[in-house]
């Protein structure tokens, strides 16, 4: 029909996503990790800051000050809460990072383990209890060269 508008749209892309962590102290929580996790600060916001931004590679956190826990720490550890999921390209760089991670001192909730999904992951406890899930892809993924796993 002349003159009608074309009811086709295209969708909008999301390119990444960027948890927020709920931290006591934004400095002592870059501190912990730049020097940790070798994360960068990205940004810190406000005097003294109550907010900040930190990246590693393609990962970005977001760090906001609260007073208190807003999790129960005791179903955060009995129901493995994660706080945020990353992850890497290869089975051998879940097991590189593992190997820095604890080399520099980290607190594992879960050391690097092989899950029945064929995944490799092991999950950190950042100073203020937040569980950092680091995951490599499952092998089935790897070995048929799926694109959505």
């Amino acid at each position: 029909m002349p003159g009608s508008a074309d009811a086709t749209f295209s969708r909008a892309v999301i390119t990444a996503a960027e948890p927020q962590l709920f931290v006591a102290d934004i400095t002592s929580s870059c501190d912990f990790f730049v020097k940790t996790l070798g994360f960068a600060i990205v940004f810190t916001y406000g005097e003294p800051p109550f907010y900040a931004q930190i990246m590693r590679d393609g990962a970005r956190l977001n760090l906001r000050c609260v007073e208190q826990s807003v999790i129960d720490p005791v179903l955060r550890d009995r129901e493995e809460l994660l706080s945020a999921s990353l992850t890497v390209a290869s089975a051998e760089e879940i097991e590189q990072l593992s190997l820095e991670f604890q080399a520099a001192g980290a607190t594992f909730f879960q050391t690097l383990t092989r899950q029945p999904w064929g995944a490799s992951d092991f999950i950190v406890r950042d100073p203020d209890g937040n569980l950092l899930l680091f995951a490599g892809p499952a092998e089935y993924c790897r070995d048929v060269g799926a694109i959505a796993c």
